[in-house]
């Protein structure tokens, strides 16, 4: 077999097939791609196209444009190269003349390998890098972090997104990524239990013969929730739906401004219309009309007041209520999402279940949040009693410490002055007989029992009693502690 220089595509190519090279990550995603069925909405942009035809090129899928359609199709070495991550082996593949297939055994035997001479081993499956990141990701716990820089970290965002449409990522499991202080986090997370439950469809009646009071309270406005006629009976259904549906799930629920419709450019943040306690945890419900959108058409009299006047503009669209309705959710943590909307897909009808679900998260979200609270609280007292407990028995400590001082100063203080009144003595046994000796000893003898008086080594050492603290005793051994409460 030779290598030919192709002029047209200055690339080489092997007599009688293409080249076996190895397929990249970005091709491998198209070539799963095909294999699948070529799902629509897969890729953004057509540089998929671009892809399939170097994967032609490598014999791995067919590439036709017959009729101005453009259509790709595994062929059976890409059929091989999905299900073993390699080529065929050569002499598997199909021959494309008789004559090469009617080759003489004798010639066959001629391109076996030499006698002695061992054939090379079977080539290695290719490791892609889903499977690769997905083995790492395993070994580290479901947790890495690619760091460094330059291209190689700047590709981790890409590979994240291909791994994510490859297929081989769990089916109990989701991938995300994310720059982080480190580099680029890669994570495998388990998918929340919540999202893979199966919700039971929550009835919507066709007539309401016994409205919730909920509802009752909105069919009293002359304009219920602010929308038009057409949709009006729709919307309280789907609000008795909704209500009756949670309510049976032991939350409860009240009206708002049943008759409040906000502005356009305020929608979103007008009263709620109703609510939803779940477990203390409150929901706000708006129910809006969505709005059709169409170019608007110059009348004479805009123009002319326009060339008129120059702050006059002319609106670009023209808005007029449409019959779909959306769903604005508001308070608490949210978990699925905070606006449901009528699709072409899906009505609301068929996501009733979604939002009532969502309901139900959030009021166990606030829940747990309320526990934590108050496991946080106690933890926190507990804390702090174990710090006032020991800054009693500090302070206690530092107080027996502060009289221990004190009686060393007052021996010191005792030693001195039972010096000063010996030396006195002296100097007084050696004065003559008179009134000025007698006044001498007199002093002596009071200046020696009031020494003994100073000397705590007068009475035996005890420790003293300490006084009950007060608050301000307590703070300097609190630390970021208050000593009156945590």
């Amino acid at each position: 077999m030779e290598l030919t220089a192709c002029r047209r595509c200055r690339s080489l190519r092997v007599e009688g097939g293409p080249l076996q090279r190895q397929v990249n990550e970005q091709q491998l995603s198209v070539l799963q791609w095909v294999g699948a069925g070529c799902a629509a909405g897969v890729w953004a942009t057509s540089s998929y196209k671009t892809t399939c035809q170097a994967l032609q090129n490598r014999g791995l899928v067919t590439v036709s444009r017959k009729g101005g359609q453009w259509s790709v199709a595994l062929t059976s070495a890409g059929q091989h190269y999905l299900a073993h991550g390699t080529y065929p082996p050569r002499g598997s593949r199909p021959q494309k003349t008789q004559a090469a297939a009617s080759r003489p055994q004798s010639t066959r035997a001629l391109e076996t390998p030499a006698a002695g001479r061992k054939p090379s081993p079977p080539p290695r499956p290719r490791v892609t890098f889903t499977e690769q990141l997905l083995h790492e990701l395993a070994e580290a716990g479901g947790r890495i972090v690619k760091s460094g820089s330059g291209p190689g970290l700047e590709k981790w965002p890409s590979r994240v997104a291909a791994a994510r449409r490859s297929g081989r990522v769990p089916e109990a499991k989701e991938l995300f990524g994310g720059w982080c202080r480190g580099g680029y986090e890669i994570q495998l997370v388990d998918i929340p239990a919540w999202r893979l439950a199966v919700l039971e469809p929550v009835p919507v009646p066709s007539r309401l013969t016994r409205p919730h009071t909920v509802v009752r309270a909105m069919q009293s406005e002359p304009q219920p929730l602010g929308l038009t006629k057409p949709v009006q009976g729709r919307a309280l259904r789907l609000i008795h739906a909704l209500v009756t549906a949670t309510e049976n799930a032991g939350h409860s629920s009240a009206a708002g401004q049943t008759g409040f419709a906000p502005p356009p450019h305020r929608r979103r943040r007008g009263s709620p219309h109703f609510t939803i306690t779940a477990q203390g945890q409150t929901v706000q419900f708006l129910v809006l009309q969505e709005q059709d959108r169409a170019e608007h058409v110059a009348t004479e009299k805009e123009l002319a007041e326009a060339k008129k006047n120059s702050w006059i503009r002319i609106p670009r669209f023209d808005y007029t209520p449409s019959e779909r309705l959306r769903f604005v959710l508001s308070g608490g943590q949210p978990h699925r999402a905070s606006e449901w909307a009528d699709t072409p897909a899906r009505s609301l009808e068929d996501q009733l279940a979604e939002i009532a679900q969502e309901v139900t998260l959030r009021g166990e979200a606030a829940e747990r949040r309320r526990l934590d609270e108050i496991e946080a609280a106690r933890q926190k007292r507990i804390r702090w009693e174990a710090a006032m407990d020991e800054a009693r028995v500090q302070y206690a400590e530092a107080y027996r410490v502060r009289h221990f001082e004190a009686q060393g100063a007052a021996w010191r203080h005792a030693t001195r002055l039972t010096e000063y009144v010996s030396a006195v003595r002296t100097r007084v046994e050696n004065m003559p007989p008179g009134q000025t000796r007698t006044e001498a000893e007199t002093w002596i003898d009071w200046a020696a029992a009031r020494v003994e008086g100073l000397d705590p080594l007068n009475t035996p050492p005890r420790l003293p009693d300490v006084p009950e603290p007060r608050a301000d005793d307590l703070r300097p051994f609190l630390g970021h502690w208050s000593p009156y409460g945590p």
